[in-house]
């Protein structure tokens, strides 16, 4: 598939069937994130696969927005090897893992799966639950699996700026900050 296809086709799916991925689809998505760029290519990634039924049922404590995948990719970085900007110290941390879970939930649309982003999470419930240390920083959960009954994309999926609303050319001179709009 081309890419702006495949890009234009992943969706946040919230409905999964109940079938297991197979452990060759999770090595091509886990070898995507493994492969992602990160600054200065530190690869501070650190990705916890929850699979189990004993996993899944801890991690629906922590969040609402399991949506009852068969599988939950936890998305952290270790702060202690990321790559902080000299200017300031940002930590890029979070930023790498971004990256890196944007390439597998596109490898797993690639692969007829589906994933959705999730954000809202308790961090200290996944810590406790999961016992993450304390360097590692938990950035997203990746419900994923195959795409379950009547499964659809959001009525907004499709709804984009312009892109004129959204690239600027040297300068952002005159732009309306939001609440002007």
């Amino acid at each position: 598939m081309e890419f702006l296809q495949l890009a234009k086709e992943r969706y946040s799916m919230r409905n999964f069937s109940d079938r297991k991925i197979e452990k060759e689809k999770l090595d091509l998505i886990l070898e995507a994130g493994r492969i992602s760029p990160t600054a200065v290519n530190f690869q501070p990634q650190r990705i916890l696969v929850i699979d189990t039924k004993e996993n899944l049922a801890k991690l629906k404590s922590c969040t609402p927005y399991h949506f009852h995948a068969p599988l939950t990719l936890l998305v952290c970085y270790d702060s202690t090897v990321s790559w902080k900007r000299s200017y300031d110290n940002k930590d890029m941390g979070e930023v790498d893992s971004s990256i890196v879970a944007t390439q597998m939930m596109l490898e797993a649309v690639e692969l007829g799966l589906g994933s959705t982003w999730v954000g809202h999470f308790d961090p200290v419930c996944i810590r406790t639950s999961f016992d993450i240390p304390e360097h590692f920083i938990p950035v997203a959960l990746l419900p994923m699996g195959y795409p379950g009954e009547n499964c659809a994309p959001h009525p907004l999926h499709e709804k984009r700026f312009e892109i004129d609303h959204t690239v600027f050319f040297n300068s952002f001179d005159g732009i309306d900050s939001p609440k002007d709009r």
